[in-house]
């Protein structure tokens, strides 16, 4: 086995001498930087360093309570295994505030000292690793936005134990630190005496919308210009109008400012007379005061219309839907009363009273506000705007865009009742045990919150357990109130103002803050309840996203429990929505694709519950899959293509026709759309173009059949020509292989007969054309011709995902019948491919890394990763050196013939697998040994070590590895 200092020695040579050198490169020195169009950030690098290593330190100048956030989940899991750490900070320019002090007490295994050493300005982090130091230096601090979001320059080295370099900055560290002091309470405090805050000087003293401020140099009065987004939504809304529609619809993500938005187009607009309708009483005067903003003009312009004021006359009108609603009050208006009407959470208006209202009012223009247009019912919002939606932002551009308050979310593990997690069936009495409490306390108080004081919004699943849990915290010292949908709106606006005045620490509630009320101060959420909608997840955590000088960011704390729908957490946050449950893997796995200094973090055991979720739920049920065509159906205002729902971001085309396994036109009349018949071939071919085309796995054969869309013939130079246009392979073997696709021959008989019996695309001489029946249909049947046009769209646009260059792309996910495919084999031989095979200079390796119990002991191979190099490949039973396939794998690098390596990590994955990359044997790491069968004798096996030719990204190695 190769050593790691010949690791090091090939990776330092690669690295400062040589960077053609082709050996191992696990351990080259790296720049680190943050790189937002590729996720990429600092942060990923320290949280798999801190991950992997036994002991850590950091010699740090400045941290504040939002970089340290970022590391708060992991730094808890690493206390579980007993890993502790140091970290050597100062007050130096007076930067780390006295808050981040007491965040750094809260964790146990970190021990905190601080050096008064003049000018410390350091920025370096050592990890102890097994086999080595791992060492990051350069510019950034512990900060969200150094670790995130900044340009900075940090190097990463690796050094043995033994190394001269790692030897001064440890030396360097351990005698600061003996110089250092600890940190106490009570330094903090005496610290806290004389700290000194030094504020910007263009710091703002509110920030409850994300607008800019400018003082006008002539009158010297604040005045307030439309943000980034609210520019472009202006411009959209009014090319809607200009193109004669008189309906328009915003999506816009709680905390962009809406408000606002619709204000600066009413000025625009300039309305004789404006309703302005909302469902909360309590909204309007907020609405009223921004308008005033945004409008000017004098005060009896502005009135209000509720249950407790009937200021109808005013031209600028804002009321409830209750009581314009009611017959007296909207016959007082007549039906053209208002040349503009917007109405606020328009999500809302299938109900009967907005109807009604809408039914009755003629504006010139109405305006529609919401966060979430999706709907649980069957009514369509985009139909009553006309399908013109103006303008659409979400929560992921709205945080890229620092629309938004920055969140650390925390899914975090619920309490254990005798052993077992919490799940949607607990009684009360469990939920509000001492223990529960005394935990969700706990973690409460770990993850913290960022400013001075706790504003905190609960959620829980029920209003008899919001009750108690308040009685039981109450009673902890805390100031917590129950408000719930049977207070009045007099007691809700009570129980906020005394939340945002610092009187209480905690509103509790299950659903009546899910939406249209604002408490821009909220610095933390937590969710004592499972996850029954993405919808309701992304509204209760909009409670927290708004700006406020109080704040740095906003923590979210979510309970997870072992609830069935926990896979709709990460759908959430992520706004995936293609229910493909490997989309869902990687983005619990692997959170970089939150913009901003926000982050997601997973307590491992938290995490697992997640994974378990994925593994248990059928995410293709029909009724999903109908949801999902029914809410697109309504948002465009016509059938879908499967095109459109990658343009729409949602459900994934390839999960509707894999679970059909069959066609579009299958499902189109599942859901009983009156669509134009095929017949049985032509039905037999989109089968065959959806389930081996559609997935884009391989470029060639959708290149020509958008050749042969185009053209009836084309001559296998134009095929070449434009596959070279995509950087795509034409060698003899892979043209070859795609005719036999192309041809059928490559598929097993039943497929054959499946696919409609003859070939796709006949081949005559130096040319291809597309056989008689098909030609036929396309031309006299256009919707035949539209799916097929269809199916190859969207295979190109999801081929984007996969690598042109290459047969197989890292870390994507294949069927054995696709490597077969892929690695250009004659036949489909997936029925018969064991483990393993080696053929046509090629062999994959299929290993199941976490075999199920009842597997038979003699298949229950050991195969496992030595680390993210190497993987320990055992051969089936009853092999020896001497066996001819296994000869084959040893000497794989002498007989040219390419070991592939997949992986999945248990069977609950379904059929594909992860493409870990080309291996190679390790010089003498084979081994003759043996393994027992069921009846406990014993069988000849050997093992031996593969290279792996690419490091394996740490976020899928660990996914991979953990039980």
């Amino acid at each position: 086995m190769v050593s790691f200092v010949q690791h090091l020695q090939d990776s330092i040579y690669q690295g400062f001498i040589d960077h053609a050198h082709g050996k191992s490169t696990r351990y080259k020195p790296q720049l680190l930087i943050n790189n937002t169009t590729k996720n990429e950030s600092i942060l990923s690098t320290f949280l798999e360093e801190l991950n992997r290593c036994e002991d850590f330190f950091f010699s740090v100048a400045f941290i504040t309570e939002s970089g340290l956030a970022t590391l708060k989940a992991l730094l808890w899991d690493l206390k579980q295994k007993g890993i502790k750490g140091r970290i050597l900070t100062s007050t130096f320019l007076q930067f780390n505030q006295p808050n981040v002090f007491r965040e750094l007490m809260k964790i146990s295994n970190v021990e905190v000292k601080l050096t008064n050493l003049k000018g410390f300005h350091a920025k370096g982090y050592i990890f102890k690793h097994k086999t080595h130091y791992s060492l990051i230096v350069g510019s950034s601090n512990l900060t969200a936005q150094a670790l995130k979001a900044n340009y900075e320059w940090n190097v990463k080295l690796n050094s043995h134990e033994n190394g001269d370099i790692i030897h001064h900055f440890i030396n360097q560290f351990e005698e600061v630190w003996e110089e250092s002091i600890g940190l106490t309470s009570d330094w903090i405090d005496k610290y806290e005496k004389v700290f000194q805050d030094l504020k910007p000087t263009n710091i703002q003293n509110v920030i409850e919308h994300p607008v800019q401020y400018q003082v006008n140099s002539i009158t010297d009065t604040l005045q307030i210009q439309p943000n980034k987004m609210q520019e472009a939504a202006l411009q959209n809304i009014q090319s809607v109008r200009e193109d004669g529609n008189d309906k328009a619809l915003v999506i816009s993500a709680t905390g962009t400012g809406k408000t606002y938005l619709s204000a600066f187009d009413v000025r625009r607009f300039a309305p004789k007379k404006m309703l302005f309708i909302v469902h909360r009483e309590q909204i309007l005067q907020k609405a009223k005061s921004d308008f005033q903003k945004i409008l000017g003009g004098i005060d009896r312009d502005f009135g209000i219309l509720s249950g407790n004021s009937k200021q109808s006359d005013a031209r600028y009108l804002f009321a409830t839907i209750q009581t314009l609603s009611k017959d007296d009050v909207l016959n007082q208006f007549v039906t053209k009363e208002f040349d503009y009407v917007l109405v606020d959470e328009v999500h809302k208006a299938g109900a009967k009273s907005y109807i009604k209202v809408l039914d009755y009012f003629k504006p010139e223009f109405l305006m529609g506000m919401t966060a979430t247009p999706e709907r649980t019912d069957d009514f369509n919002i985009y139909q009553l705007f006309d399908y013109n939606i103006a303008y659409e932002i979400r929560l992921q551009e709205a945080l890229e865009e620092d629309m938004l308050c920055p969140f650390h979310y925390f899914g975090v593990t619920d309490f254990e009742f005798n052993g077992e997690l919490l799940d949607e069936t607990a009684a009360l009495s469990k939920l509000v045990t001492e223990e529960r409490v005394d935990h969700i306390l706990e973690k409460v108080e770990y993850y913290g919150h960022s400013g001075d004081k706790v504003r905190g919004l609960i959620f829980c699943s029920r209003k008899e357990e919001a009750i108690e849990l308040s009685k039981a915290l109450s009673e902890k010292g805390l100031k917590t109130v129950a408000l719930l949908g049977n207070h009045s709106p007099e007691e809700r606006i009570l129980r906020v103002n005394q939340l945002e005045n610092g009187l209480l620490d905690y509103i509790i509630t299950v659903d009546i803050f899910n939406e249209g009320v604002d408490i821009p101060s909220i610095n933390q959420v937590v969710m004592l309840r499972q996850t029954q909608s993405s919808i309701i997840f992304i509204q209760q955590l909009g409670r927290g996203l708004r700006k406020h000088v109080s704040k740095d960011f906003v923590t979210v704390i979510d309970f997870i429990g072992n609830y069935k729908n926990n896979y709709l957490i990460p759908v959430a946050l992520s706004g995936d929505k293609s229910q493909n449950k490997d989309n869902i893997r990687r983005h619990t796995k692997d959170t970089c694709y939150i913009k901003g200094v926000s982050t997601i973090n997973f307590e491992e055991v938290a995490k697992k519950q997640i994974f378990k979720s994925i593994n248990d739920t059928k995410l293709t049920s029909l009724k999903i899959l109908r949801d999902a065509y029914i809410e697109l159906k309504h948002k465009i205002g016509k059938v879908p293509f499967l095109y459109d729902f990658i343009s729409y971001k949602s459900i994934d085309p390839c999960v509707i026709v894999n679970e059909l396994k069959t066609n579009y036109h299958k499902f189109l009349e599942k859901m009983k759309e009156d669509v134009p018949t095929l017949s049985k071939y032509e039905n037999d071919v989109l089968t065959m173009f959806s389930q081996e085309i559609l997935n884009g796995k391989r470029k060639h054969e959708i290149v020509i059949l958008e050749l042969l869309l185009e053209r009836c013939e084309i001559t296998r130079k134009e095929f070449v020509d434009e596959l070279s246009k995509y950087g795509c392979a034409t060698d003899e073997e892979t043209i070859a292989a795609v005719e036999r696709v192309m041809a059928l021959s490559f598929y097993t008989q039943a497929a054959i007969k499946k696919y409609g019996g003859k070939p796709i695309i006949l081949q005559e001489g130096e040319g291809y054309r597309l056989n008689e029946s098909i030609t036929n249909s396309l031309s006299k049947n256009k919707f035949f011709k539209s799916l097929v046009t269809d199916v190859i769209k969207t295979a190109k646009e999801k081929s984007l995902s996969y690598e042109s260059t290459n047969q197989l792309t890292l870390y994507r996910k294949y069927s054995r019948k696709d490597a077969c495919k892929l690695l250009n084999w004659i036949n489909d031989e997936s029925s018969t491919m064991y483990g393993y095979k080696p053929k046509h200079g090629t062999c994959p390796i299929f290993v199941t890394y976490h075999k199920n119990e009842d597997v038979e002991s003699s298949v229950n191979y050991g195969d496992e990763f030595i680390n993210q190099e190497i993987f320990r490949l055992y051969t089936k039973s009853n092999r020896t050196l001497q066996s001819e396939e296994v000869k084959k794998i040893i000497n794989a690098e002498d007989l040219g013939v390419d070991l592939h390596l997949f992986i999945k990590k248990d069977d609950d994955e379904g059929t594909d697998f992860y493409y870990i990359g080309k291996a190679i044997p390790e010089t003498r790491s084979e081994e003759q040994t043996t393994m027992l069968d069921k009846n406990g004798n014993e069988l000849p096996v050997v093992r031996m070590n593969l290279l792996l030719e690419h490091e394996v990204e740490s976020s899928l190695y660990h996914y991979l590895i953990e039980e």
